[in-house]
C-alpha cells in the first residue's frame, strides 16, 4: 500500500500553469495591449537596425557585426518568452504542456548565454578600438568577428543542451504551479520532487562559466578604457572616446544589474512577484530600449537613419 502511494505521488505532470503577471481581469487587458506593443515594437526596431547594418557600407565595422547580432538574437530572445505572457494575458492563468515547457526553457538558457557572451565581445572591442587603435584592424579583422560570433551562439546551445537535459530529467509530481510568466530556472527547480543536487551544480558552473566569466570580460575591458580615457590629453579626445562605448556600457549595466538581483541573490530571500518584475526588465524593457539607446547615442547609426528616412 506505501509502495503504491509512493508510486502515485511520483507521477510525472504532464503540463505546468503558468500564473503570468496577473490575474485581474481589467488589469489583464490592459497589460495586454501594452505588451503586445512592445513586442510589435521591438520586432520592428531590432528589424530596422539590422536593414540598416547589412544595406550600408557605411556601418560594416566589427562594433556594427556584433550590434547586427545582438538585434537578431534580441528579436528571437522576446519572441520565445512575449508568447506565454500574452496567452496568459489573454485567458488568464496558461496551461503549457511539459514538452513545450522544455522547449522554451531550451530557447531561452541559449538565447540568454549567447546575450552574455556577445555583450562581451562588443566590450572587448571596445576595449581594442579605445586602447590599441593601431592593431585594430588586425585583431578585429572579420574572421575574428565571425569566430566570436559563432562562438557565442554555437557556446549558447552547448550550454542549453547540458542544462535542458537536466531538467528534463528531473521528476515534477506536483504542484504543476509557476508563478512566473514563462518556464524559467529558478520556479521549476522549486516544483521538482526528486534530488536537484547534480542540476544545481550544473547551472551554478554554467552560471560561473557563462555569467560570470563575461561579466568580469566586460568590467575588465571597460576598466581599461576608463584608465586609457583618463590619460588622454584633451576633453575632446576623451569625449569622443567615451561616447563610443556609452551607449553598450548603459546596455550591460541594465542587462546584468536584473540578471545578478535575480539569481545571485540568497535563497532565502525570495519574491516571486519582485522576480515576475525583473523579469520583464531583461526579457522586455531590454531587448526594446537596446536599438533606442544605440540609434541616439550613435552619430553613425543616427546618420544613416535620417538619410534611409529622408532619402539622400
Amino acid at each position: 500500500m506505501e509502495q503504491s502511494v509512493q508510486v502515485a505521488n511520483l507521477t510525472r505532470v504532464q503540463e505546468f500553469i503558468l500564473l503570468g503577471l496577473s490575474t485581474r481581469l481589467g488589469i489583464r487587458d490592459i497589460l495586454f495591449a501594452i505588451f503586445l506593443t512592445l513586442y510589435l515594437l521591438t520586432i520592428l526596431e531590432n528589424t530596422l537596425i539590422i536593414y540598416l547594418i547589412y544595406s550600408h557600407s557605411e556601418l560594416r565595422k566589427p562594433m556594427y557585426f556584433f550590434l547586427g547580432n545582438l538585434s537578431c538574437l534580441e528579436m528571437c530572445y522576446v519572441s520565445v518568452t512575449m508568447p506565454t505572457l500574452l496567452a496568459g494575458l489573454w485567458t488568464g492563468p496558461y496551461h503549457i504542456s511539459f514538452v513545450a515547457c522544455m522547449t522554451q526553457l531550451f530557447f531561452f538558457i541559449s538565447l540568454i548565454c549567447t546575450e552574455c557572451t556577445l555583450l562581451a565581445s562588443m566590450a572587448y572591442d571596445r576595449y581594442v578600438a579605445i586602447c590599441r587603435p593601431l592593431h585594430y584592424p588586425l585583431l578585429m579583422r572579420p574572421q575574428v568577428c565571425l569566430a566570436l560570433a559563432m562562438a557565442s551562439w554555437l557556446g549558447g546551445l552547448l550550454v542549453s543542451v547540458i542544462k535542458t537535459t537536466c531538467f528534463a530529467s528531473l521528476t515534477y509530481c506536483g504542484p504543476n504551479i509557476l508563478n512566473q510568466f514563462f518556464c524559467d530556472v529558478s520556479p521549476l527547480l522549486n516544483l521538482s520532487c526528486t534530488h536537484v543536487a547534480l542540476t544545481e551544480l550544473v547551472d551554478f558552473i554554467s552560471a560561473i562559466v557563462i555569467f560570470c566569466g563575461t561579466l568580469l570580460v566586460a568590467l575588465a575591458s571597460y576598466v581599461a578604457i576608463g584608465r586609457a580615457v583618463l590619460r588622454m590629453p584633451s576633453a575632446a579626445a576623451r569625449h569622443k572616446a567615451f561616447s563610443t562605448c556609452a551607449s553598450h556600457l548603459v546596455v550591460v549595466g541594465i542587462f546584468y544589474s536584473a540578471a545578478l538581483f535575480i539569481y545571485c541573490r540568497p535563497s532565502r530571500i525570495k519574491s516571486m512577484d519582485l522576480n515576475k518584475v525583473l523579469s520583464v526588465i531583461y526579457t522586455v524593457a531590454t531587448p526594446m530600449c537596446n536599438p533606442i539607446i544605440y540609434c541616439l547615442r550613435n552619430k553613425e547609426v543616427h546618420a544613416v537613419l535620417q538619410k534611409t528616412l529622408h532619402g539622400p
